[in-house]
């Protein structure tokens, strides 16, 4: 039995495919992912994993983040401004690969650190500032005085 999220999510999965002008095959191919287990996912008789999801909004040049809420993977309410921040960082065309990783992990760690982030929806790994002893901050973060060899950083 599909829940109402999964026939959400396939409803927007299917507007979205035919707005890239996309065939079902062409999109399971493009996204890594079988084309009948796309075709039920589209039907709402799949819920798949955050990673096909990932697969599938990359394929289609969309955010990953708007799919799992779609699918129930994100509370759309109380995780909005994560997915917008989240969002705003993949967008930004300055940034390279490895420096919007990074800033995601420092966001999630920040989020985890006041009480707001989750083990399965991060990407934060060991070592990010709120695994510091003591409570202190990590080097290299926001109160790091002491050191002058990291990057400079500006009020604002």
């Amino acid at each position: 039995m599909a829940s109402l999220n999964v026939g959400n999510l396939g409803e927007y999965l299917r507007e979205q495919r035919r707005s890239a002008q996309l065939s079902l095959r062409q999109l399971a191919d493009a996204a890594g992912v079988s084309n009948p287990y796309l075709s039920q996912i589209e039907r709402g008789l799949r819920k798949p994993s955050a990673e096909v999801l990932q697969q599938v909004a990359k394929a289609l040049r969309i955010s990953a983040e708007t799919l799992y809420v779609r699918a129930g993977i994100l509370d759309a309410e109380r995780d909005r401004s994560e997915v917008e921040t989240r969002a705003a960082v993949l967008a930004d065309p300055t940034l390279t690969g490895r420096q919007k990783q990074v800033l995601l992990q420092i966001y999630e760690s920040f989020r985890k650190e006041n009480g707001f982030g989750s083990a399965e929806d991060g990407e934060a790994t060991p070592g990010d500032p709120v695994d510091a002893p003591g409570g202190a901050p990590a080097a290299g973060t926001a109160g790091d005085s002491d050191s002058d060899s990291g990057p400079r950083r500006t009020a604002g």
